[in-house]
């Protein structure tokens, strides 16, 4: 397995969480996302679906469609996805499909999560690295909705 510097990873996630941020300041649910290609941000984005009525306007998909077109394809094979929280069926389905070969999350979604419910749904050659700034996701989340009750 490969060896990622935890420095790098950190950054990453950090520029995730701003994008988680901002989603909840849209009052959405605070998950953020970035792809990066090659050492270079070339997608950011947060959950939109409460501002485009779109059930499937999650983060990761808002993130796969910016990233696909910044470069041209539909497969994400040189990209890296950070995402604040671990990514639903239905996203990890759309990771899948994108070929993107590296997926590094913050905090686990135990209502949602795709390890419990579909855990083969990536791309059989991901490398999946959780537990990324776990805590700082995690609060994050947890504010948001303590706030909504």
């Amino acid at each position: 397995m490969p060896h990622f510097d935890l420095k790098v990873e950190e950054m990453y996630m950090r520029k995730a969480l701003q994008e988680a941020e901002v989603a909840m300041a849209e009052g959405e649910i605070p998950i953020g996302a970035v792809v990066v290609c090659r050492d270079h941000v070339i997608a950011r984005a947060h959950n939109l679906t409460e501002t485009l009525h779109d059930v499937t306007a999650h983060a990761e998909m808002q993130a796969i469609t910016q990233a696909a077109n910044e470069l041209g394809g539909k497969y994400l094979t040189d990209c890296t996805l950070y995402v604040t929280v671990e990514p639903c069926v239905m996203c990890a389905g759309a990771l899948g499909w994108s070929q993107i070969p590296r997926i590094v999350y913050g905090c686990r979604d135990e209502k949602r999560g795709y390890t419990d419910y579909a855990p083969h749904a990536l791309h059989p050659k991901c490398n999946v690295t959780g537990g990324v700034l776990e805590d700082e996701c995690r609060q994050l989340m947890q504010d948001f909705f303590r706030k909504r009750r």
